[in-house]
Order: C-alpha cells, then sequence, then structure tokens
C-alpha cells in the first residue's frame, strides 16, 4: 500500500490526531520516530464501526514535545490521558511498541478511560543484554541532536531486514521518510522513554480489569513472543496472540490480519457500534 499523508486535527490540549469513521472510540498509539500513518493500513478496518483516533506522540508528526527533560513512559500517558478526557468514554486503545506500554499504563493508571487495550509488540523484561543495547542507542540518539547524524538505517534494519522482502519495501520507504524528516528531539526523548522502560510493574499490570489483548510477531527478537505470554499471565482479563511469520512492524507488514483481530477484540469486549 502507499502510506499517504493523514488530515489532521487536534485536541485542546494540542495533541493532533487523524480522525476517521463512526462508532465507539478507538484510540491508536505508534511507536517511536512513527507517526499517525503507521496505521494507514489498520484504519480502513477499525473504521467501518469505530470512530478512530490515530494520534501522533508528542514530538512526533503534527504533536508538540512534552515540556520536560527526558519525559518517561508516565508522563507520555498522562499527556494523551489530558487529551482523552474530550471524549465520550471508556474508550479502547492499542498501541505498538512505546505506543503498547503507553497503553497498558493507561489502562492500570486511568481504568475508567479504557474499556479494552491491545499491546501489540510489547517489551517486557529485556534480558541484560537487550536493555543494554537498546539503552546505547538512546545514548547515541541524544549525542545526535549535539550535530553528529542520525543514520536511519540501523532502525530500518532492524524493523525489516536488508534488503526489506519486496512486500515490505513500502513500509520501510516511508518509515525511512519519518525517520529523516521527523523532529530528532522528539524521537530522541521518546527513545529515552522507551530505552529506561522494562514494561510496566507487575503490580500495575494486576490492577488492569478490562479486556486486554497481547499481540506480537513470532519473528519479533525483542518484543518477543515469551514477553506477551509473560503479559497475559499478568493481567487478569489477558491473553497473547502471535502472529507468525512477522516481526517489530507487523503493524504495517501484516496489517489487513491485525485490523481483522482488533476489530473482533473490541467487539467482544463491548466496543461495538
Amino acid at each position: 500500500m502507499t502510506w499517504t499523508t493523514l488530515p489532521r486535527s487536534n485536541s485542546a490540549t494540542g495533541l493532533a490526531w487523524h480522525q476517521r469513521g463512526s462508532g465507539p472510540a478507538v484510540i491508536l498509539i505508534h511507536g517511536v520516530g512513527l507517526r499517525a500513518e503507521s496505521w494507514g493500513g489498520i484504519l480502513p478496518g477499525l473504521a467501518t464501526q469505530h470512530t478512530v483516533y490515530a494520534l501522533d506522540l508528542p514530538g512526533h508528526g503534527d504533536s508538540p514535545m512534552i515540556d520536560k527533560a527526558d519525559p518517561t513512559v508516565s508522563d507520555y500517558t498522562d499527556q494523551i490521558a489530558s487529551s482523552l478526557q474530550e471524549l465520550p468514554g471508556p474508550v479502547c486503545v492499542a498501541g505498538h511498541s512505546l505506543g503498547a506500554l503507553i497503553s497498558l499504563d493507561l489502562a492500570a493508571r486511568y481504568p475508567e478511560m479504557v474499556q479494552a487495550v491491545a499491546a501489540l509488540n510489547s517489551i517486557y523484561r529485556r534480558s541484560p543484554a537487550s536493555a543494554q543495547a537498546v539503552r546505547v542507542r538512546a545514548t547515541s540518539l541524544a549525542q545526535a541532536q549535539s550535530g553528529q547524524d542520525a543514520d536511519p538505517q540501523p532502525t530500518l534494519t532492524r524493523w525489516f531486514g536488508n534488503p526489506p522482502a519486496p512486500a515490505n519495501q513500502a513500509a520501510n520507504d516511508a518509515c525511512r521518510d519519518w525517520l529523516i524528516h521527523g523532529s530528532l528531539t522528539g524521537y530522541a526523548a521518546a527513545y529515552h522513554a522507551f530505552a529506561f522502560s522494562d514494561g510496566p510493574e507487575d503490580t500495575a499490570l494486576e490492577q488492569i480489569a478490562c479486556p486486554a489483548l497481547l499481540l506480537t510477531a513470532s519473528g519479533d527478537p525483542n518484543s518477543t513472543p515469551a514477553m506477551s505470554e509473560a503479559l497475559a499471565r499478568i493481567i487478569p482479563n489477558g491473553r497473547a496472540h502471535i502472529i507468525s511469520g512477522a516481526a517489530h512492524m507487523a503493524p504495517m507488514t501484516h496489517a489487513t490480519m491485525i485490523a481483522k483481530i482488533l476489530a473482533e477484540f473490541f467487539t467482544m469486549a463491548g466496543g461495538d457500534a
């Protein structure tokens, strides 16, 4: 598919989002370095029964930065929760990667706002080697703000391989464009929050009362099936779903399949039209 630019509107707090469809609200929260357009393949499948809000994370797309040095996952959650207050709730929420951490945090700390939550390609308790690697990358991005180059290719290789499969070339190229032309400051701040999080605390996960879908890909080496399965065991109403043959960017490379899974999950959770 072609990853075309989507029109935006702004919440009362300034957060930018793309709105489509009609019905109960679904909020889509992308990962580090991306933007609302990364949900472009999923939007059509959800918008037939829902009003979908695909937002730009603070410091990404058209959303302003969080006015705080080194914001945490909870800071992003609080900013988004403030914007959601203007919507009739509760809402269904799906997040990818960093967006998955924010979605789970939102469900744990703002339970009155969330009817169902889907965490796509979420990390949980990284290995020491993985934790070290992601924190080194966070430091590299911080240094890039001081004039060093921020080369997107290592990120694209982790996401799509090098070279990417022909079917994933358009998604690879779209992500390259977003990484090159997006705010490096916003990217670095979000990556710092992602790198220095090890997933929600177990006590917080145990407080998530709504239905929770923990979805990841069989070929994701950093947000592994074992992580999603562990999350599903801790969350009282959680279940895991593993997409075979996909990797970290499954919401883009396997969008039609994931849209169907999300639509069915949100309908079963009561977020149907």
